[in-house]
């Protein structure tokens, strides 16, 4: 009976990558990485500015509710600051999150303009590639 020898492909995958043009593969990785990175600057700075709004809100709420803790000559101004505090915080509230929403539409926005450009980047790579190829084939 004669042994089965396993063929050692070894050597020609080391022959197809170096016959290969790997020039397009590191090009897709850099335009990937590239994307990454401008998306992620985009959430990162409406995150920022989330944050910021977050903590000016809290800090105007808090300033308000500080005026609870103050001693009241008559226990019916507590009753009144309270409600006081209550229809201010309904008044900002709006305008608060009228806030978060611009930065929301800010960041809605950009990402539309990053994905249009992405397009429109590789649409104009797409067509460079075929009329290279046509022109080979030809």
């Amino acid at each position: 009976m004669t042994k089965l020898e396993t063929p050692d492909f070894t050597k020609a995958f080391e022959n197809m990558f170096s016959a290969a043009d790997t020039s397009a593969f590191a090009d897709v990785f850099k335009n990937a990485t590239e994307f990454s990175s401008k998306f992620s600057d985009i959430a990162i700075k409406a995150a920022e500015k989330n944050a910021e709004l977050s903590q000016a809100w809290t800090k105007e709420t808090l300033s308000k509710i500080e005026t609870i803790s103050k001693p009241q000559s008559d226990p019916s101004n507590y009753a009144k600051v309270v409600s006081e505090i209550t229809t201010a915080q309904a008044q900002a509230t709006p305008e608060h999150l009228a806030a978060f929403a611009e930065v929301a539409k800010k960041a809605q926005m950009d990402t539309i303009e990053l994905f249009m450009s992405a397009g429109q980047e590789a649409k104009t790579k797409a067509e460079t590639a075929v009329k290279r190829a046509t022109k080979k084939a030809s």
